[in-house]
């Protein structure tokens, strides 16, 4: 038997693709706005809408939320 395929077998589970996406996702929103560039408003609406929340608050921490991001 195949060694490789004991490996891939006994292997425990670890962050789950969504998580670990949704990690380096907020992580590059983050670091972008910490750079100081404007994003254009529909741009914004898209990572709220791709993350909730947690986007949400990068964004207003970083001075670019608006109202009209309500609304898209």
């Amino acid at each position: 038997m195949d060694s490789s395929i004991d490996d891939k077998k006994s292997r425990s589970p670890g962050v789950s693709r969504d998580v670990r996406h949704t990690d380096e996702g907020l992580q590059r929103l983050e670091k972008q706005l910490a750079s100081g560039i404007r994003v254009n408003t529909p741009v914004l609406a898209q990572w709220i809408h791709r993350y909730g929340e947690a986007a949400r608050e990068i964004i207003q921490r970083h001075g670019q939320y608006s109202a009209e991001l309500d609304s898209l």
